[in-house]
């Protein structure tokens, strides 16, 4: 993210200025990236017809034309230039290009299929759309949305290696567009995403035309324009002027990529109506309609938000693509705020609902990410799989998640407007920050986190700037600890409006403990899917069961014992697990029992067998092979005055 952003609150610091270390969680989740799914997605596009249906765009004499059929959704080219973002942050991550022989080549093949006016959407060009006239069906022809993600593959490759090609083939489309908004055209997309896109392609120009054409868009959205069929408006967020909206519906990446862009524009205009109604749909979908692992989206049929509190979990969607466009979001409004909970609410998507998307050796993904899985369930649908899979017929999250990944680094630490280093992520890290004089101030971010709550920043030097520590708001204020150069500070007296700890200038050790004990999680009342069970939490990391975890039992009937409390397990080096969670339980058989039954009365229930429960984080769920998965768990009922307890048969 570029440019100044004038009504930030705090503001991201220079490129390079971050770096993880490949020993710490988010580092090796980077370097994994980098190793293992980048290539993947570079692979893929290969395999999965994405390139060869830029090719069928070719002259029929140039030797790369390709003349088989089209292949894959209408946006397949999408998957192409999120690639290609996400190795162009991979290099400004590296310091040096990455893959740039496989990056020309692409580059050069969308140089030569675009059309002269400078559109490029090959499923309209290639006639495999109903028709090959531009915008003809902006409510699902997906071309500005695949626009987007050509501009901020452009922008990104431009500011990673100061090479302008991309940038340049990825203008050439939005200008066209510009000019047609500015003819009178009322061009809005069905999927929003290229309104942020447009916003950062301001931010690298500077030409405001770009800016005033996100501005137009949002300003067309919401009346109607674009139709319904099969979904009615608010699924393609057409249904009400985000201004005007007051709880976030439809689809949800949909809403999600919109609310970025809504964010990005009063970032750059300071216009107060635009941050109102992104605080205002923010509150509902975080108080009303996301998951305990940060999930959004509980409908499949649309892939939408549901009603409040509609929140089932094995009919998750939880989309992967819905995680990241959160996180996004999330970012954008910690920049526009400066306030604690949206750095919570990102690093709380990012550990869990975003981690789980993939599996731990990279190169296999969720679609979506239910939160439990019946014994018996059919997972050979790959939009409710039990399992992860290397590619998808709608690939827009593998790659989606490599390029938010390859950016990790950037969200650790801020520029706060008062001049502070404002650090939201705890990660081992090396920071550069550039002082009051211009000179460099090099800072040390040292912590086992998240699996580890001791939390220790060093400075070089005694820091000519304050600095500022995210208490996160699962700790609370009774639980941490501060110490300052050797002295303990009252947590209370230094946490701010925001939700920061505040450290004056000329601090050089600044520790930071956490309290990491295992909590048990409830749901609000109206969530009637989960009532009678809770969820295991540490940290910011949310636990679940697995049936490999509980043989000889099955998992749908496990309950938790809380008499005996949860206590931290061992880790789990296999899958980069720095702790796991035990309790006792036990198994209720429920073989032959009818589907519905008359309260028992006084009979006592069969107290079943006693279960060692041992629960995982869920972003690693699925990697020891497919089976029975659940986050919200049974709370056993206590016993009853005078029941008798059958134990441990």
């Amino acid at each position: 993210m570029g440019g100044p952003l004038p009504a930030a609150r705090t503001r991201p610091l220079p490129a390079g200025a971050v770096r993880l270390a490949p020993t710490g969680h988010l580092g090796a989740w980077q370097e994994r990236n980098a190793a293992a799914t980048v290539p993947h997605c570079l692979d893929a596009l290969e395999t999965s017809g994405a390139l060869d249906n830029l090719r069928r765009l070719l002259d029929p004499a140039d030797p790369e034309h390709h003349d088989g059929p089209y292949r894959g959704f209408n946006f397949a080219d999408s998957d192409v230039h999120k690639t290609l973002e996400a190795v162009a942050w991979e290099s400004a991550r590296a310091g040096e290009p990455r893959h740039e022989d496989a990056v020309r080549r692409v580059v050069d093949l969308l140089r030569r299929a675009q059309a002269p006016s400078g559109y490029l959407d090959s499923h309209v060009l290639g006639g495999a759309a109903p028709s090959t006239e531009p915008y003809a069906d902006l409510r699902w022809g997906h071309e500005l949305y695949v626009l987007g993600h050509l501009v901020q593959a452009g922008v990104a490759r431009a500011r990673a290696t100061g090479e302008d090609d991309l940038l340049d083939v990825a203008m050439g489309w939005a200008d066209d567009v510009v000019a047609r908004l500015a003819a009178g055209e009322d061009l809005v997309c069905g999927h929003p995403e290229v309104e942020s896109a447009l916003v950062e392609l301001y931010r690298e120009t500077g030409d405001p035309a770009y800016r005033d054409a996100a501005r137009r868009m949002v300003d067309l959205r919401g009346r109607g324009r674009l139709g319904s069929g099969p979904f009615e408006p608010a699924y393609h967020q057409d249904a009400t002027p985000v201004l005007d909206a007051a709880e976030v519906a439809g689809h949800a990446v949909r809403q999600l990529y919109l609310l970025a862009g809504v964010t990005d524009l009063y970032l750059e205009t300071g216009e107060r109506g635009l941050l109102d109604a992104a605080v205002r749909l923010w509150d509902d979908a975080h108080g009303r309609r996301t998951y305990v692992t940060g999930g959004m989206g509980s409908r499949h049929k649309d892939e939408s938000f549901g009603d409040p509190y509609e929140l089932p979990p094995d009919r998750a969607y939880a989309e992967s693509c819905a995680g990241v466009a959160s996180v996004l979001w999330d970012w954008r409004m910690l920049l526009a705020t400066g306030e604690s909970r949206y750095a919570d609410a990102l690093e709380h998507a990012l550990y869990n609902v975003v981690a789980a998307a993939a599996a731990t050796d990279g190169t296999a993904f969720f679609y979506s990410n239910p939160l439990q899985v019946r014994d018996g369930h059919d997972g050979a649908d790959e939009y409710q799989a039990s399992g992860r899979r290397g590619w998808f017929a709608c690939a827009c999250c593998p790659p989606n998640l490599a390029r938010l990944v390859a950016t990790l680094h950037t969200m650790v630490a801020t520029a706060g407007d008062d001049g502070s280093l404002a650090v939201h992520l705890f990660a081992d890290a090396d920071l550069a920050v550039p002082g009051p004089g211009g000179a460099d101030v090099r800072f040390a971010l040292r912590t086992g986190y998240p699996w580890d709550g001791d939390v220790l920043l060093t400075a070089d030097a005694r820091s000519p700037v304050p600095l500022a520590l995210r208490l996160p708001g699962w700790a609370g204020v009774a639980g941490a600890r501060l110490e300052v150069d050797g002295v303990t500070v009252d947590v209370a007296a230094a946490r701010d409006e925001r939700g920061y700890l505040r450290v004056p200038a000329g601090a050089t050790r600044v520790r930071l403990v956490l309290p990491m004990a295992p909590r048990v999680l409830r749901a609000h009342p109206r969530v009637d899917a989960v009532r009678g069970c809770v969820a295991l939490a540490r940290g910011p990391v949310v636990h679940c069961l697995e049936q490999v975890d509980h043989p000889g039992v099955v998992l749908d009937d496990v309950e938790l014992d809380l008499a005996g409390g949860v206590r931290v397990g061992p880790a789990d080096d296999a899958f980069g697990v720095g702790a796991t969670l035990l309790a006792a339980g036990r198994a209720r058989p429920t073989a032959g029992l009818p589907l519905y039954a008359a309260e028992p009365g006084g009979a006592a229930p069969d107290e079943g067998v006693a279960v060692a429960v041992r629960a995982v984080p869920y972003a690693v769920w699925g990697n020891r092979g497919e089976g029975p998965m659940r986050v919200w768990i049974p709370v056993a009922a206590p016993p009853r005055p005078g029941d008798r307890r059958r134990s441990g048969r």
